[in-house]
């Protein structure tokens, strides 16, 4: 059947695929929308100063 060193290197295989799965689920639902959207409001705050810039000179 399996050896010992199969058995470990069965469950690094298992441990590496878990932690993968979790950290992709982590960057796709948690950090990529954070750094989309707050890109995104920094982005429309520094076009409302410059419009705003704009109209005071």
């Amino acid at each position: 059947m399996f050896e010992f060193d199969q058995y470990l290197g069965f469950l690094a295989f298992l441990t590496i695929l878990t932690i993968g799965f979790w950290l992709m689920i982590f960057l796709i639902t948690f950090v990529i929308p954070y750094w989309v959207f707050g890109s995104a409001i920094e982005r429309l705050k520094e076009i409302k100063e410059e419009k705003k810039a704009k109209r005071l000179a």
